[in-house]
């Protein structure tokens, strides 16, 4: 499945105005900026293949 253009500038606008979080515009950046960081790290741990034989664990146990 492939994500057609995701714009994160607009999903923190949105989430914000969801949660009612008034922020400002000076830090706007930087949230947009560790969302696509955030993205980005997401991205890496989706994209690695797993093979059939992987069971899905019922509780972790370090």
């Amino acid at each position: 499945m492939r994500r057609e253009e995701f714009d994160v500038g607009e999903y923190v606008d949105l989430m914000a105005l969801l949660l009612d979080l008034q922020l400002r515009d000076e830090y706007r950046d930087g949230v947009v900026a560790n969302f696509e960081r955030i993205m980005a790290i997401a991205n890496l741990v989706n994209e690695f293949p797993l093979t059939e034989e992987v069971e899905v664990a019922p509780i972790f146990e370090p």
